[in-house]
């Protein structure tokens, strides 16, 4: 029996293999989907500090901000205005965006497409001169953790106990209707500066979008020049949230016997775009 030829080593061979496995990565994650987390308290209920979710990167077409490599590949691409194969996201979409402000990427949901007028009063959103249906629903109970624990967040006349000792945070919910019928829940904390703003008009090629937590969200009622996003250009939609994949309450650290205490066993796979 012959014995097997063994093939010598070659450096050129391995940086092929590796090559071709971070394009494939890369590619993955600039065109179809990318995980994400959330930082902020600003799409509560809706989303939580600590979950982890889907991004899909195609709904929307591609722009020169979709590659996910940006300090090396932006430079280099030429900025153009839309999107390629594009088209613009509904009304109640939850998107990720690259912020003009400090283009780091943040979470927002859809709430002006362009011609569309938006306005706030009084806390109640109005769009194209009509109330968007509000009504009051059940409050949210967050169970307060070190990733969300509003006593910390600056709104400590939300912590309470529920009955079984536990230390939860119990927020004031309300749920929108938008004119096509999806509908989705908001958080109403107190009578925050931006209760009033507006009355403003889409302008073509961007959008309006707005956090959950209308009174803890720098959006697009926010300049730009203020830290905030203002009318968001299409070509910064990143992609679409489309579900949580887990959540992690901040109880424990990243070790490798410890960290699944920490799980939010309620939070995984949840839908993120609205009814």
């Amino acid at each position: 029996m012959t014995a097997a030829v063994k093939k010598p080593f070659s450096w050129s061979h391995e940086v092929r293999q590796w090559a071709w496995l971070i394009l494939i990565v890369l590619g993955i994650h600039s065109f179809i989907a990318k995980p994400f987390f959330i930082p902020s308290e600003s799409m509560v209920d809706t989303l939580l500090v600590g979950d982890r979710l889907v991004v899909s990167k195609f709904p929307y077409g591609f722009s020169y901000m979709s590659p996910s490599i940006p300090l090396v590949v932006q430079p280099i691409l030429p900025k153009m205005q839309g999107r390629i194969f594009g088209s613009l996201p509904r009304r109640g979409d939850v998107v990720v965006i690259k912020s003009p402000s400090d283009g780091n990427d943040w979470i927002k949901r859809v709430i002006g497409l362009p011609g569309d007028t938006v306005e706030m009063v009084n806390g109640r959103l109005i769009l194209n001169g009509k109330p968007v249906p509000t009504t009051r629903v059940a409050d949210s109970i967050v169970v307060a953790s070190p990733n969300s624990d509003c006593a910390l967040n600056g709104f400590p006349q939300y912590r309470t106990t529920a009955a079984d000792g536990t230390g939860i945070c119990k927020y004031p919910r309300f749920q929108e209707v938008f004119p096509d019928g999806r509908r989705h829940n908001v958080i109403d904390l107190m009578d925050g500066p931006y209760d009033n703003w507006g009355p403003a008009t889409v302008p073509e090629g961007a959008v309006f979008l707005m956090g959950d937590n209308r009174d803890n969200s720098k959006d697009s009622r926010v300049p730009v020049e203020e830290g905030g996003l203002g009318m968001v250009p299409i070509e910064n939609i990143v992609g679409r949230a489309e579900f949580t994949t887990f959540s992690l309450d901040g109880s424990t650290t990243l070790n490798p016997l410890t960290w699944w205490t920490s799980l939010r066993g309620d939070r995984a796979f949840r839908n993120l775009q609205p009814d």
